[in-house]
């Protein structure tokens, strides 16, 4: 998506889906399920077609996620970077998390589920500062995974 928020999409969302005699839910839902992502990108209101899925599926809720951008977590991301980066404070992706603060309060994230014969089926919107940000937090946590082998050479040359 083009925008810069998903929140008037949000509540059109939760109107439509009222409309349709259907709830919204708030839940998330995670990789641990199974699931089969809704894919139509060139239309934008996908989303709709995927409401009136649910319906027809007889589905009696649908399950719906969002996520704003908060400074505390945004000022978590840049402190992080900057000390996985230490000493070297200019490096391009401290300067790019910073700019992210133009969203904060922004909603850059909606999920959309429903259950159906075992499966959850999902629609997702996002815009794309918010999938810069999973991308810096992305690559926090594969620095995270990061190990090094400490290798028994010392060990074994003392013995």
């Amino acid at each position: 998506m083009s925008q810069d928020s998903l929140h008037t999409l949000k509540d059109d969302m939760v109107a439509f889906i009222q409309g349709h005699g259907l709830r919204a839910v708030p839940a998330y839902v995670g990789e641990e399920v199974p699931t089969v992502l809704w894919e139509d990108e060139e239309n934008p209101d996908s989303w709709k077609d995927f409401v009136e899925a649910a319906k027809a599926a007889g589905a009696p809720f649908l399950t719906m996620s969002d996520v704003t951008l908060d400074q505390e977590e945004l000022d978590l991301l840049v402190e992080e970077l900057q000390e996985t980066n230490f000493p070297d404070e200019e490096v391009p992706e401290i300067e790019e998390a910073q700019t992210l603060s133009a969203h904060v309060g922004s909603v850059g994230f909606i999920q959309l589920g429903f259950a159906h014969q075992g499966v959850v089926f999902l629609h997702e919107n996002t815009t794309e500062w918010y999938e810069h940000y999973q991308q810096l937090l992305d690559s926090l946590e594969n620095f995270g995974n990061v190990v090094i082998e400490d290798t028994d050479e010392d060990d074994d040359e003392e013995q």
